[in-house]
């Protein structure tokens, strides 16, 4: 990890804020450069939850968890979105659509945008949409 922004001589263990905050601001910029408008960024439910971005993509509104890595040392970062944290974006996706009031929810789904940054190269961005579903959540044995 020598010569990384994310690191300094005196610490080599990359700042996980400063890298989640630039993950997601590399991941706002390009989810608009492919059409979609942010609406909201790291929007925390009142009982709980939390969602990274809002996004609506054309009719449908996308809840966006933003994954940063500085490396694949430990797997894709799409792999860290496990099934309670899943129910906690599932919670805070919940708690946006309450606000809303509108009469019947929007379309939407549950997204998730990997950024690796890596040293000397332009961040990498994957958007896998439709990443989980509610119905997953319910599968999962700790979420019921």
């Amino acid at each position: 990890m020598l010569n990384s922004p994310w690191t300094s001589p005196s610490d080599p263990i990359p700042n996980k804020d400063a890298v989640g905050r630039r993950g997601e601001a590399v991941a706002a910029r390009w989810l608009y450069s492919r059409g979609c408008r942010i609406l909201y960024r790291n929007y925390r439910g009142p009982q709980g939850g939390e969602v990274d971005l809002v996004c609506r993509h054309g009719p449908v509104l996308a809840f966006v968890e933003v994954k940063t890595r500085t490396s694949t040392a430990f797997g894709r970062p799409a792999a860290a979105v496990t099934p309670e944290k899943q129910a906690l974006i599932s919670r805070g996706a919940l708690a946006y659509l309450k606000l809303l009031r509108l009469p019947a929810a929007p379309p939407w789904r549950f997204d998730v945008v990997e950024v690796l940054l890596l040293p000397g190269q332009k961040p990498q961005v994957q958007w896998l949409q439709t990443a989980f579903t509610s119905a997953d959540l319910r599968r999962h044995p700790k979420n019921r």
